[in-house]
């Protein structure tokens, strides 16, 4: 039953990823990469295989939500207005709502992480203002990688970071915005993964 669920969740985050790619292909990319980290992340913590297939939908799939994000604020090459910023802040809540239409547990519990992608560890995040353990493995997870690749990416609004900037901001962040336990995890994945940048 596990792999059957399972392997039609992947199926159908394939389906909503080539989705999200027509819609926007930076997303996507992003995602990708993302996902690729988050995954490394899971393995180094002991995640097991039915935790890492959700895992690997979750963070695949964590900006799905921006499908349903106005072209004018999606794609605002400046700062966004406070109006703007609430519209862009409701991408995990469309996420988790566009994933909870797929049946079965698995689902439900990739489109929980989805929606808590931007909690914070000190509860000051969005859209439920979780703290520390009570913020799902896998959003903590894919927070911490999709915030290395935020900064490490090419935007109309900023120049990409290097790696040594980034981890300082992320280091800065550690127990406030990030797990740290998590976050030291990461640090080991990062310096050997071939999506670090320079």
């Amino acid at each position: 039953m596990f792999r059957e669920s399972i392997s039609a969740l992947t199926k159908l985050s394939a389906v909503l990823g080539a989705a999200l790619h027509e819609r926007d292909a930076y997303t996507r990319m992003h995602s990708d990469r993302v996902m690729q980290v988050a995954l490394a992340v899971g393995r180094s913590v002991g995640l097991d295989s039915q935790e890492l297939a959700r895992l690997h939908s979750a963070a695949l799939l964590h900006d799905v939500g921006k499908i349903g994000i106005p072209d004018e604020v999606l794609h605002n090459p400046g700062v966004l207005d406070p109006a703007q910023r609430t519209i862009m802040r409701s991408h995990p809540e469309r996420g988790e709502k566009i994933l909870r239409t797929i049946p079965g547990d698995d689902a439900f519990l990739v489109a929980d992480a989805v929606r808590h992608h931007h909690e914070d560890f000190d509860g000051s995040g969005y859209p439920d203002n979780l703290g520390g353990e009570d913020i799902p493995v896998l959003s903590r997870i894919i927070s911490i990688a999709d915030n290395y690749d935020a900064m490490a990416s090419q935007r109309a609004y900023h120049r990409p970071r290097d790696h040594e900037y980034i981890i300082g901001v992320m280091h800065g962040e550690s127990g406030r915005k990030h797990d740290p336990y998590l976050f030291g995890k990461f640090l080991d994945v990062i310096e050997r993964s071939p999506l670090r940048v320079s």
